[in-house]
C-alpha cells in the first residue's frame, strides 16, 4: 500500500481490535487519511479525535452494516475526492443460540453485518485498486468459521464465508497488485466476546481458554499486511492446536451448550 496520499477504510472501528488496528495503520502511514466507520457514535468520536491530535487525518463515518443495501451511496461519499486504498473489513457482532433457538430477524441482521456487508464494500473498493495496481484488504473472519463451536451456526456461517471469500479473493487478486489478508482470531479481549461469553455458561473450558489481546493481535494485522503474508493465526497457539486437529476435536467435544 502507498505512504502517501493513501486512504484507509475500517469499519469496526470503535471496537477493541479495529481501533487498535486504525491506530497501527495511522502510525504505519501517518499520510494516509483514515475513514473509521461503526455504529458507536461516541467512541468513534473520541477515536478519530485522538488520531486528529496526533496529527493524522481521520474521519468518522457512522454507518449501519445491517442495511447493506445503503452502503454504495456512503462509499461513494467518501470517496468523492480519494480514493480507498486500503479496505479493513473489521466490524462484526456474535450471537450464541442454538439453531432452533435463534430468531430469525437476529440471525439475518448478523449474517448482514458480518458477511453481506465485508462482500459488499469488497464490489466497491476491488474493482478500484485494482484498476490502479495497488491496494490491501484485510477481512477479520474467525477460528469460529473453521472449528465446530455450539451456539455458533449463524457466526459460524458469516466467518466461513468470509474467510472462504478473502482466501479467493487474495489468489484472484495476487497478479494485481492488491493484496487480500484474512485474519482468523480465537477469543480476544474484547466487547464482542465479553457479549459471547455472557450467552454460555461458564464451564473449565471457558476459563482455560487462551485470551488474546487486542492491541498484540492489531499489531500482527499491520505485521502481515507490510509483509504481504496470506492470513494471521491469533492467539499463536490455535495455529498449531488447528494444524494438529486438536482444536476441532476440543471444540466439538467440550464448547458449552449456549443459552436458548
Amino acid at each position: 500500500m502507498p505512504t502517501q496520499h493513501a486512504h484507509i477504510l475500517v469499519t469496526g472501528a470503535a471496537g477493541a481490535i479495529g481501533g487498535f488496528v486504525a491506530r497501527e495503520l495511522a502510525i504505519a502511514h501517518p499520510d494516509a487519511r483514515l475513514t473509521l466507520v461503526d455504529r458507536d457514535q461516541v467512541g468513534l468520536a473520541a477515536l478519530a479525535g485522538e488520531l486528529r491530535d496526533l496529527g493524522h487525518d481521520a474521519r468518522a463515518a457512522t454507518w449501519d452494516l445491517s442495511r447493506p443495501d445503503d452502503l454504495a451511496a456512503a462509499y461513494a461519499d467518501i470517496t468523492r475526492d480519494l480514493a480507498v486504498d486500503a479496505l479493513v473489513n473489521c466490524a462484526g457482532i456474535m450471537e450464541l443460540r442454538s439453531l432452533a433457538g435463534m430468531p430469525w430477524a437476529l440471525g439475518d441482521r448478523l449474517l448482514d453485518i458480518d458477511l453481506v456487508s465485508p462482500l459488499r464494500l469488497m464490489t466497491l473498493a476491488v474493482p478500484g485498486m485494482r484498476a490502479r495496481k495497488r491496494g490491501l484488504v484485510v477481512n477479520v473472519a474467525s477460528l469460529a468459521g473453521v472449528l465446530p463451536i455450539r451456539g455458533a451456526t449463524f457466526y459460524g456461517a458469516a466467518k466461513a464465508g468470509l474467510a472462504a471469500a478473502s482466501e479467493i479473493a487474495r489468489i484472484e487478486l495476487a497478479h494485481h497488485g492488491v493484496h487480500v489478508l484474512t485474519v482468523y482470531p480465537g477469543p480476544v479481549a474484547s466487547g464482542l466476546e465479553r457479549h459471547a461469553r455472557a450467552q454460555v455458561p461458564g464451564t473449565w473450558l471457558t476459563r482455560v481458554l487462551p485470551l488474546g489481546d487486542a492491541h498484540e493481535l492489531a499489531r500482527a494485522i499491520v505485521r502481515a499486511a507490510a509483509t504481504r503474508a496470506p492470513r494471521v493465526v491469533y492467539p499463536s497457539v490455535y495455529q498449531a492446536a488447528r494444524a494438529l486437529g486438536v482444536a476441532r476435536m476440543f471444540t466439538e467435544r467440550f464448547s458449552p451448550r449456549p443459552f436458548e
